[in-house]
């Protein structure tokens, strides 16, 4: 089994080149209608994260109570993604040096999308 986010925005066509920009990665579009991108993914280092404009999915309430765990592979990325989410959206938890030899934070991004963003040391 494989667990993948999936993310409803307003302008999916526009909002899937902002998580680009913080993220990285290839875009692949599923799925359009005109100049309306209805679905499309974002790969990125081995995953997929899987995107739909609110036109195709018609989520009940913006951020649908989901929270998207990422495990970041450096400090350096962790403290980018940290940075550019909270610039544009919410805190809801500081980074603070986690009890696991890392870093933890959870933040809402402009979409409403909850992240919580982690870095585990080596060793």
């Amino acid at each position: 089994m494989i667990a993948q986010p999936f993310i409803a925005v307003d302008n999916c066509k526009e909002e899937i080149k902002y998580y680009q920009s913080v993220f990285g990665g290839e875009i692949v579009i599923l799925r359009q209608q005109g100049d309306v991108v209805l679905n499309a993914d974002l790969h990125v280092e081995g995953t997929s994260l899987k995107f739909a404009d609110t036109q195709a999915a018609k989520p009940a309430l913006k951020g649908d109570y989901v929270r998207v765990f990422l495990k970041i592979d450096t400090e350096e990325t962790f403290r980018r993604i940290y940075d550019e989410f909270a610039g544009s959206g919410t805190i809801q938890a500081e980074m603070y040096e986690a009890p696991f030899n890392g870093y933890l934070a959870i933040v809402t991004d402009r979409n409403g999308v909850c992240w919580v963003l982690s870095y585990y040391r080596e060793g």
